[in-house]
């Protein structure tokens, strides 16, 4: 078991840490922009009228991204829902209109399999994961993204060397349910009360915490609204900030 310590917090007997993949380890505030104007853009040439309701509804406002909205930390079906409903107040039915918003989205993701690559990580990411690594820590990420992103992600970086578990939202919860958490430690073979999560989210927080974790960090590389990381025990800056105490 590990102690670390994150500015004035200590977190002991720890054996695994989860973190988050959009906003924490990958800096991807540009894809999910790019995909959430693609999105509308694809719905909205079938649905005349739809494109600005839904940039709304997804979390964009005037080219920028929300954080804490909808696009940023729910899942694909979470955002398709949402999409339908947006089309159904046109007056179509609920079933024709869940069948626009996923083909609308399987098309946006076609679309980018094919002309893009996983985001950047963000500084530091990397070696963070190794050094956490080389402590005997047991490690992974658990994304609403779907287990496919995060795979590639993961693959992308030459992550799989140091990540236990990879994990996405593809069907049934999504982020805060704490089932999730707790699949995600019974995955790794550890209790949830010597896991830490890693996130930028009060989702992130409220699920782990629901789940029992042994506590949150909550990570914020740009200047952020006190409450964009309410729920975290501590509050940081970069990943180095996590560090190993001998």
């Amino acid at each position: 078991m590990t102690t670390i310590q994150c500015r004035d917090i200590k977190f002991e007997r720890i054996e695994a840490v989860i973190f988050d993949k959009d906003g924490t380890l990958e800096d991807s505030e540009d894809f999910l922009r790019l995909l959430g104007h693609k999105r509308s853009r694809i719905i909205d040439a079938r649905v005349p009228g739809t494109a600005d309701p839904l940039l709304m509804a997804f979390g964009l406002t005037h080219n920028t991204l929300d954080p804490t909205g909808l696009l940023a930390v729910g899942s694909r079906g979470e955002n398709e829902i949402a999409a339908a409903a947006y089309i159904a107040e046109t007056g179509r039915g609920w079933l024709d209109s869940l069948e626009i918003a996923r083909a609308a989205f399987d098309e946006a993701d076609e679309f980018f399999k094919k002309n893009a690559t996983p985001s950047p990580l963000f500084v530091g990411s990397l070696e963070a994961i190794v050094n956490l690594s080389q402590a005997g820590l047991k490690l992974g990420i658990l994304s609403a993204a779907s287990t496919e992103r995060v795979q590639a992600f993961a693959q992308h970086y030459q992550l799989d060397t140091y990540l236990q578990l990879q994990m996405g939202v593809d069907s049934g919860p999504s982020k805060p349910d704490p089932a999730l958490f707790l699949q995600a430690c019974q995955s790794l073979g550890v209790e949830p009360g010597v896991t830490l999560m890693v996130g930028d989210s009060p989702t992130d927080f409220q699920m782990a915490k629901r789940a029992g974790a042994a506590g949150c960090i909550g990570i914020s590389w740009r200047p952020a609204s006190s409450d964009r990381l309410a729920g975290a025990d501590v509050a940081i800056a970069s990943l180095d900030e996590i560090l190993i105490q001998s």
